[in-house]
């Protein structure tokens, strides 16, 4: 029999839930998604998968999210009648973890809760009365919880040891490319490198951050043809006043729109050179911490990632002597780079990148079954006692 899962997602228009669920499916998993609105639900229409609105949220609007989840629990037993009791709860961020012990107890109780936490927001590492608070109601949610599941050692090393209440298991689960039909050992290498200028970099997923654009569209400007910038994915509203007008004033500058993801990242990734793997929008905090999306897409795909050497990303990429890190980032900085740039220096870099073991970047159909393996080994745990997972995972103290 299938393990089932009820997986809870705090918005189903990310990408990454929709990847989640699909890497669940191919590991053998029946999955409903109990989650929240912001645009598009991208699972909508999907194959096997059972999908329940719970309302609508808007990003940057955290005391609007609240309410909505306080709605929500409210209304949990009447949304979710007709749903099979699960083996499994997984609750993606901090505010479907409040749902996930409601949810366990329309189905009776006694179902194990995973915490699925892979951004930590700003206001859990307040140092005021809110970040405690938030602190306090994070540590009390997930106090039955079985295990942790997080993307970046730097989040547990920098927040979930030092500063969270929670004590739990921890299994590091990067945020890799999900290929369902290859395995990543035997899969077929990157694409020949790209021919030279102009030099095309591409900035995709999650476009939050007002200082990349800046200097992004600053340095295309001063380059004036010889770099262009490929933007694809979703702009926060919350975060530029008004994107469209900005892009359009921009010269080299591209928005493209929204993608399919795992689908179009082959297409996608084969029309630039270089990935912006840099995010200043909680620069200091998450956005040092993190290893995002784009680092292993571009990678996979024969896009060199560009980092800030002082962050996660670039100490990652330096371990393995790969990508263009850089000590600073501003306009004048990428003048330098890439007016030095010639083929030679981009078919190294690029040799590099094709020479990596491509299970670095890439998650198929058997670490599918592997997680679904240990989420459903987690209801035989007494107490909430774990045993220990393989090398993917790591203890996090409170």
């Amino acid at each position: 029999m299938k393990t089932h899962i009820l997986y809870l997602a705090h918005d189903l228009a990310d990408a990454a839930i929709r990847r989640r669920v699909l890497m669940l499916i191919s590991g053998g998993a029946s999955v409903t998604v109990a989650g929240f609105q912001r645009a598009e639900n991208l699972l909508d229409g999907q194959a096997d998968v059972q999908t329940i609105a719970l309302g609508r949220t808007e990003d940057a609007r955290f005391v609007q999210r609240i309410g909505a989840v306080v709605s929500a629990a409210m209304s949990l037993k009447s949304r979710l009648s007709g749903v099979p009791r699960p083996d499994v709860i997984v609750a993606r961020n901090v505010e479907m973890l409040a749902l996930a012990a409601r949810a366990a107890s329309v189905f009776g109780g006694g179902i194990p809760v995973v915490y699925e936490c892979l951004d930590i927001h700003r206001l859990l590492l307040d140092r005021g009365l809110k970040g405690t608070l938030l602190r306090a109601l994070e540590g009390y949610f997930g106090r039955k919880a079985k295990l942790l599941v997080t993307s970046s050692p730097a989040f547990v090393e920098h927040y979930f040891k030092p500063r969270s209440t929670l004590d739990l298991p921890t299994l590091l689960l990067e945020n890799k490319v999900l290929e369902l039909s290859d395995d990543p050992h035997t899969a077929a290498p990157p694409p020949a490198p790209r021919t030279g200028e102009p030099w095309r970099i591409g900035w995709f997923g999650a476009i939050r951050c007002r200082k990349s654009l800046a200097i992004l569209s600053d340095f295309a400007a001063r380059m004036n043809g010889r770099v262009e910038i490929v933007m694809r994915g979703r702009p926060a509203d919350s975060e530029f006043e008004n994107f469209e007008r900005i892009v359009q004033a921009a010269p080299f500058v591209e928005f493209h729109g929204a993608y399919r993801n795992p689908e179009d990242l082959s297409s996608i990734y084969a029309d630039v050179h270089f990935v912006w793997a840099i995010d200043f929008f909680e620069e200091g905090l998450n956005s040092e911490w993190l290893l995002p999306n784009r680092l292993y897409e571009g990678s996979v795909h024969g896009a060199i990632p560009i980092a800030l050497k002082s962050t996660e990303t670039g100490k990652f990429l330096d371990q393995r002597n790969l990508g263009l890190t850089l000590d600073r980032v501003n306009p004048e900085d990428l003048l330098c780079e890439f007016q030095a740039m010639t083929p030679a220096r981009y078919s190294d870099l690029f040799g590099r990148m094709a020479e990596t073991e491509r299970s670095t970047w890439v998650a198929g159909p058997t670490d599918g079954r592997a997680l679904v393996t240990k989420l459903s080994k987690l209801g035989d745990r007494p107490g909430g006692a774990s045993e220990p997972f393989p090398a993917a995972a790591i203890s996090a103290g409170g």
